[in-house]
């Protein structure tokens, strides 16, 4: 991984590294003042890292990264959720295998940004969970992947409910890997649950992926809690 740390020299790593080095030679500041950084700020930069998405205090409006991004070829093929202490699965999705997703593949020519985004809608009861287990499957094309890393932020109406950081460890040329990444929810007081059943796809999360601190993809979800309600 020698030439991404070569790389990284020609404007001294993602935005808060340069940031800290405009100020450690008296040039401008910026948000090291303590503002927010802005993903408009983020986006100037060659490459985004862990530290800059994490000074990030709402959700995101666009993608941080383009598809092309992904040189790594890494590539989700099944997800599932479940309860931990029931084991109940709450919610399970696999992608067609190859041969079966020729309409997709027109899709995703006319929409470079198909597949990075999902909406889920469970039932009022979710949110009174406090373990979840997230199984993901995913394949990685011929190049190795040394330290892969997933932050993900969930908000509602622009309010931070929690940051993630799970490290999917080392994964070899041409692999299919699984791992279950364990989430435990803060309990939330009964009025911001009946707020989050009552605005529907309010809550939000960004799935920021990196490699080797460099941000290669970038998935967004909304939620809805108000699953069963409409029939009442």
């Amino acid at each position: 991984m020698s030439s991404t740390q070569n790389e990284s020299k020609k404007k001294g790593g993602g935005f808060l590294a340069r940031q800290a080095k405009a100020r450690k030679d008296g040039g401008s500041t910026g948000n090291m003042n303590g503002q927010p950084i802005t993903e408009e700020e983020l986006l100037q930069g060659e490459y985004i890292t862990v530290d800059d998405v994490k000074a990030l205090n709402k959700i995101t409006e666009n993608y941080l990264c383009s598809p092309d991004a992904n040189v790594y070829n890494i590539d989700f093929t099944r997800f599932k959720i479940r309860d931990m202490e029931s084991g109940n699965v709450l919610f399970e999705i696999a992608k067609p295998p190859p041969g079966e997703e020729e309409d997709d593949e027109y899709d995703e020519e006319a929409d470079p940004n198909a597949g990075r985004f999902v909406r889920y809608q469970f039932t009022p009861d979710f949110l009174k969970l406090t373990t979840v287990g997230a199984t993901v499957e995913f394949t990685v094309g011929d190049k190795p992947i040394n330290s892969f890393r997933m932050i993900e932020r969930h908000f509602f109406k622009e309010k931070i409910l929690k940051s993630f950081d799970f490290e999917f460890g080392f994964c070899i040329p041409n692999s299919k890997n699984t791992c279950e990444h364990i989430y435990e929810f803060p309990p939330m007081a009964p009025d911001t649950i009946q707020e989050m059943v009552d605005h529907p796809y309010e809550t939000k999360s960004d799935s920021f992926y990196f490699v080797d601190n460099r941000l290669v993809m970038h998935n967004k979800a909304d939620y809805a809690y108000d699953g069963g309600l409409q029939e009442s």
